[in-house]
């Protein structure tokens, strides 16, 4: 709203009179305004609507202004005008309308600081809280007295705009009351009460990866830890590695001229019971890569009595385990040593005859002097070679618990199915070997199964397997080959074998029961005076004693 200056001419009829005017029209009586100017500092002098110097300088002609700010007035809401600055009321019979003039003047407050040009942000234009026209000098100023934030409108040379955010400029519409003279208040926004500043995130990145049960390997591995486990790997894998390559063979006809001939061979042959030995070769089991192997674990060959040459030997050895890896070692390689603790003595390791229907499987064992577990077999290692030809200097070693003893094999645990297990000592007896108990701490330690007390119905289920295939499958688990915690690898635990004291055995063709059960009985003595003797040494981490039942 533009404010005009009033005139300096009377526009009373007395005093124009007096001074020989003609009398006013009713068009310019209206346009004049009958009430003397407030000043802010009480003189007749005219003053700045701010009260300040515009720019930092002096107004070459003072000029008046009239402030006025317009009100929002709800339409069925009848608003009561209080007295204005010049004392005088509002006419009954005049109807207010909507929008209202709430006070005229300016107050004696402090002359603000130089006008500063606000910063513009990219996100939001600056909004000053008293703004000026360049043309005719009209101010609009947004009305809050108490100190809220109610919805206005602010007129600037007849253009509505928005409040500002940062303070609100406010004029008395009472002069009268309170606060004396026409005043201006100053609020500012952040005074207004806020509640406590609260912020809430989400669940952390990756937290989930840190807290999970698997460990993987670093990248800065050695490069012989490396090959440990590649050896292991290997060995654990190799059924599953020698039937692929056979049946890839197989898809190449180029090669069915040398298979048909070679499965021809594997059904015929019989260098698994001959105990000839006449595919082992020494340079695969002096071979490095079982110097891996086996220090994968570690494993560890103990000797507690020499053995003689001049005797034959039946080695048992408990517990059996998942895959049996210390007997393996120790008995299938010199990666721990055999040869040089028990010198002139050639042992072989026995495993199921079904293995030796596998084709490249067998050669692998047969290799490594590995022979089949039957009757057959075990009579001609320990009635043919040596010196004499009799068998002398020649051992086997046994895993008497076999597949069965696989389900018990929990870690840290020594339960022996050896009771009833008399033909290992029934063979002993008719071809001459004395019995040497063997007993490896640590080889349930290395896989985790599920446990048949927990599991009843999955361990009826083995049984069942066992019985019609001659077999079980344990369900097994261990580490992986990049992680701790998941995977078929054996664990990286110490498994220390321990060859007790040599059981001296009369030959007879044909042993007496009592006798049997007399040599059983010094078995099991031995054994457990091997436990008895060595478990806090090589078992100091043990749930429970050495368990030998059925």
């Amino acid at each position: 709203m533009v404010a005009v200056a009033p005139s300096t001419t009377p526009s009373l009829p007395e005093e124009r009179e007096k001074k020989h005017l003609p009398p006013k029209s009713y068009a310019d009586a209206v346009e004049e305004d009958p009430t003397p100017e407030v000043h802010a500092n009480g003189s007749d002098e005219p003053v700045d609507q701010t009260g300040a110097k515009a720019n930092g300088a002096t107004p070459a002609k003072p000029q008046i202004y009239t402030a006025s700010v317009l009100r929002d007035v709800a339409p069925d809401t009848q608003e009561t005008a209080s007295p204005d600055a010049r004392g005088s009321g509002p006419d009954p019979d005049r109807q207010f309308s909507n929008e209202e003039y709430s006070a005229t003047g300016l107050d004696e407050t402090p002359k603000p600081p130089p006008k500063q040009k606000p910063r513009k942000s990219k996100s939001q234009k600056p909004r000053e809280s008293q703004s000026k026209s360049g043309s005719d000098g009209s101010l609009s100023e947004s009305n809050n007295t108490n100190g809220t934030e109610p919805s206005q409108k602010v007129e600037v040379n007849g253009t509505s705009g928005s409040k500002q955010d940062v303070k609100a400029i406010s004029i008395d519409t009472c002069p009268g009351e309170k606060n004396g003279p026409l005043q201006r208040k100053t609020t500012s926004a952040s005074k207004v009460p806020s509640k406590k500043n609260e912020i809430a995130s989400g669940r952390i990145a990756g937290q989930r990866w840190k807290q999970s049960g698997i460990r993987f390997a670093p990248m800065n591995i050695p490069l012989q830890r490396r090959l440990q486990t590649l050896v292991v790997l290997f060995h654990t894998l190799c059924i599953a590695i020698s039937v692929s390559v056979f049946f890839f063979l197989c898809a190449i006809p180029l090669f069915w001229p040398l298979l048909i001939p070679y499965m021809i061979y594997c059904l015929t042959s019989k260098a698994s019971t001959s105990g000839a030995l006449s595919h082992r070769q020494e340079l695969v089991r002096r071979s490095s890569i079982w110097s891996l192997f086996a220090s994968y674990f570690p494993m560890r060959l103990h000797r507690t009595h020499e053995l003689p040459p001049t005797r034959k030997y039946i080695l048992g050895y408990h517990p059996h385990g998942i895959i049996s890896m210390g007997a393996f070692a120790s008995f299938a390689t010199e990666a721990l040593g055999f040869s040089q603790l028990f010198p002139d003595i050639t042992n072989s390791l026995l495993t199921l005859d079904s293995n030796f229907r596998i084709p490249i499987y067998r050669d692998y064992l047969l290799a490594l002097g590995v022979s089949s577990v039957s009757k057959e077999s075990c009579e001609n290692l320990l009635s043919k070679g040596g010196p004499n030809n009799e068998g002398m200097g020649r051992a086997i070693t046994i895993v008497i618990g076999g597949a069965a003893e696989s389900l018990d094999a929990q870690p840290y645990s020594l339960r022996l199915i050896l009771k009833r297990r008399k033909g290992f000592v029934k063979m002993a007896i008719r071809t001459g070997a004395d019995l040497v108990p063997v007993l490896a701490f640590g080889e349930n330690d290395i896989y985790d199964q599920f446990n048949a007390e927990s599991h009843p119905a999955i361990h009826k289920l083995q049984m069942l397997v066992k019985k019609a295939l001659g077999f079980t499958i344990p369900l097994f688990h261990a580490r992986g080959v990049f992680n701790y915690d998941v995977g078929l690898m054996p664990y990286r635990r110490p498994v220390n074998i321990v060859v007790g004291k040599p059981i001296l055995v009369t030959q007879s063709s044909k042993p007496a029961q009592e006798d049997i059960d007399r040599v059983h009985e010094e078995y099991v003595q031995e054994l457990e005076q091997l436990w008895d003797t060595w478990k806090d040494k090589f078992a100091p981490h043990r749930k429970e004693e050495m368990l030998i039942h059925e």
